[in-house]
């Protein structure tokens, strides 16, 4: 039977009132090349090895699931979070964000989806270092046309609420590393974005400063999607579901 027909085009860049899936993968392949290749020639004519990051990967996720990535290094968890925010477009197949095909929208439209609608957070935090905190937090409100005023009370309330009132002024280089990840935390979520996405979020902690992130987390979840890829059991226990992908293909033998 044929698949679904073609996702909706996009009106607008706010997905609120989106449907319950919020976010869907369709026989997702990636691919690229290893080693060989030259950014003068089209992607098909370089050289090197053709190597399939994710090969053929479905995935529903409702609103409120907290979901987790899990598999071995390698094994395509950070290619699918990087495709799930439309940071890039798969070889062939399909990611939906509210129904919205990303792959079909030009950059400029990709990445103005993920500012409005998609919370990113790195496990090297990606902190500007000679901001402060609150600062940092504040910044994707820069893009939207948010008033300073505003800005600079949402940044403080949510630097707050994930335990940091009291280093809003700080920089990163000020802060440990338990501190960093709060404060990414707290900028991925300054948008009130519908989607918020992990890669190894406790990567470089230690397991209690990870547990309390943990908790912030699902504090803030309510009825966003939340994905999580990791190989912490820690971080996976506290999942409604994993998805575990071995080789680039998901393996739902366990």
């Amino acid at each position: 039977m044929e698949r679904e027909t073609r996702a909706r085009s996009v009106e607008s860049d706010d997905l609120s009132g989106s449907p319950e899936t919020l976010l869907r993968c369709i026989d997702v392949v990636q691919e690229y090349r290893r080693g060989g290749g030259t950014s003068l020639l089209p992607w098909h004519q370089q050289g090197g090895v053709t190597v399939r990051a994710l090969d053929g990967v479905s995935l529903d996720v409702r609103a409120g699931e907290f979901i987790g990535i899990e598999g071995p290094s390698g094994s395509g968890k950070s290619t699918l979070v990087h495709l799930l925010a439309g940071l890039s477009t798969p070889t062939s197949g399909r990611v939906e964000l509210a129904g919205v095909d990303i792959g079909a929208q030009s950059a400029q439209k990709r990445s103005r989806l993920r500012h409005r609608n998609v919370g990113l957070v790195f496990q090297r935090f990606q902190l500007l270092p000679s901001l402060s905190a609150r600062a940092n937090v504040a910044l994707p409100l820069v893009q939207s046309g948010v008033p300073k005023r505003e800005r600079r009370e949402r940044a403080v309330d949510l630097l707050d609420r994930v335990g940091l009132g009291d280093r809003t002024t700080h920089t990163p280089g000020q802060l440990s590393g338990g501190e960093q990840q709060r404060v990414a935390i707290a900028r991925a979520l300054v948008t009130d974005p519908q989607v918020l996405l992990m890669d190894e979020p406790t990567g470089e902690l230690d397991r209690e400063t990870g547990a309390r992130i943990l908790d912030h987390v699902i504090e803030f979840s309510d009825d966003r999607v939340v994905v999580v890829a990791s190989h912490d059991e820690q971080v996976l226990d506290r999942t409604d579901r994993r998805i575990r992908l071995v080789d680039g293909r998901r393996d739902d033998s366990q």
